[in-house]
């Protein structure tokens, strides 16, 4: 009887019941396992023929979902999640030959549209062999780090939630390692996930590093792990809007971070890559009020590391009253006391973060300072040459770098002084603020730095900053995790 599931010439999905069943007897292809398990793929992103793709359909190695569902009797797109009008449009479709429905939430992904299927793997996951020693790091952790790894630890082998609260600089990449380890050590597979592309591109060599002989696959728009299985992945969450019920432990960096705060669609992401019975751990420097709440009154599972893995105390914040800046940079000037501040940096060569809360005043301000050394830069996120200038940072070739936002966190540079110019502007929140002032004091060789907050008025968000820095450095000093 003819199988009236999918049309192989356009592979347009409708219904069947019942779903074909696994035939162990057919002999699948490994590397359209590898490409499809814990996936939900376009056709477009299969390099394989349609037949190959219908045959194993047929089988029952393959599933096809549909791309845009109705709930309700509105669409809902099964990839991101979309349930906005305005999101959806309609286009004349070659494949079904009709006006098809289209997602443009997701388009960057590849078109999803009424007619198109999700294609994942519905057969045995691919095996691999465990290594004799699956971590190989080689360090040692600190008292609060090694509470929070236990916690971590416990956390997945339960399939349980956890938020790790930890400041700015504490080690929170090297508390995951044991936990990571008992994941794989249980053949679970382990995604990090982050919203930022810059911090998977550092996270990929210091776990590839302690987890050797595991492949590790790193996903990023553009990059060449795109279609790798892996027992450990490490992506943006952009990225997790291609996996479908993948991962048993996923493990989320920066989860207050822009933009995963804003898009329900990485939200989505995220739970859709989870498999049913799963691990999640999420981690923070600056969890949103609501989340400390929840921590406060008992309602979510969470650890801290209210100190540094080098143990002296976080830099506070110093106040700094500069008055009108922007008319005065209006006017071709910065307030006196800011160029106090960096002249007093530029002679002392000690290198420094300025952020500034707009690129244009950013810019207004940048030949101001050039005057008093030419090799000072100012960088933010549209910027080409973004990646050369913090590498120049790193190298110590820019005295002085001025910056937006971009750099509030997922960068280290050993041994800089940070200061906040209009510290008072809305763009500065509480989490944005708490983030910059963990720039400074990072290293142990430089566990001390000076943090700035200029302002034209104290505002709400730099007085919580404030007091968040100073609860956990209480904190640590009471856990004996200070050194006074």
């Amino acid at each position: 009887m003819k199988n009236e599931s999918v049309i192989p010439q356009n592979l347009k999905l409708v219904p069947i019941i019942p779903e074909p069943q696994l035939n162990h007897d057919f002999k699948f292809n490994r590397e359209l396992q590898q490409l499809l398990t814990g996936k939900q793929l376009l056709l477009d992103d299969i390099s394989f023929s349609i037949i190959e793709i219908q045959n194993h359909y047929e089988n029952g190695y393959i599933s096809y979902r549909k791309g845009i569902e109705s709930s309700r009797n509105m669409p809902c797109c099964a990839r991101c999640g979309n349930r906005e009008p305005h999101w959806f449009a309609h286009f004349p479709c070659s494949r079904c030959d009709e006006t098809c429905l289209y997602c443009r939430k997701c388009l960057m992904m590849g078109r999803i549209s009424g007619c198109t299927p999700l294609i994942g793997w519905k057969g045995p996951a691919p095996s691999s062999d465990l290594p004799a020693s699956i971590l190989q790091w080689q360090g040692s952790l600190s008292g609060g780090q090694q509470q929070a790894s236990n916690k971590v630890v416990e956390a997945i082998q339960q399939n349980g939630e956890l938020l790790v609260w930890a400041v700015c600089g504490a080690g929170k990449t090297e508390v995951l390692f044991a936990g990571v380890e008992a994941a794989l050590a249980a053949r679970k597979r382990v995604c990090i996930a982050t919203p930022r592309t810059d911090v998977v591109l550092e996270l990929t060599p210091r776990l590839k590093a302690a987890f050797p002989e595991i492949t590790v696959a790193h996903l990023y728009g553009g990059s060449e792990d795109r279609h790798l299985y892996a027992p450990l992945t490490i992506a943006t969450t952009h990225q997790l809007l291609r996996f479908y019920q993948a991962f048993d432990t996923i493990i989320l960096d920066e989860v207050d971070a822009f933009p995963y705060t804003v898009e329900e669609s990485l939200q989505h992401a995220v739970i859709q890559a989870r498999k049913h019975s799963s691990a999640m751990i999420y981690l923070t420097a600056t969890p949103s009020e609501k989340w400390q709440r929840e921590c406060r009154t008992g309602k979510r599972a969470f650890t801290t590391i209210p100190a540094r893995f080098h143990r002296r105390p976080l830099p506070v914040p110093e106040y700094t009253w500069s008055g009108n800046w922007q008319k005065s940079l209006k006017k071709n000037k910065l307030p006196q006391k800011v160029i106090r501040w960096v002249t007093n940096r530029l002679q002392n060569q000690k290198q420094a973060l300025l952020f500034f809360p707009h690129i244009a005043l950013m810019e207004k301000a940048l030949p101001i300072l050039q005057h008093y050394d030419s090799a000072i830069c100012a960088v933010h996120a549209e910027d080409p040459d973004r990646k050369a200038k913090v590498q120049k940072m790193r190298a110590k070739q820019i005295p002085l770098l001025l910056t937006t936002t971009i750099l509030e966190r997922g960068v280290t540079f050993p041994n800089i002084d940070v200061a906040v110019v209009g510290a008072e502007d809305d763009v500065f929140t509480e989490s944005a603020l708490v983030q910059i002032a963990g720039r400074a004091g990072r290293s142990k060789d430089y566990p001390k730095g000076i943090v700035t907050f200029f302002h034209y008025g104290k505002t709400n968000a730099m007085l919580k900053a404030r007091k968040q820095i100073l609860s956990m450095n209480h904190e640590g000093i009471k856990k004996g995790l200070l050194d006074q």
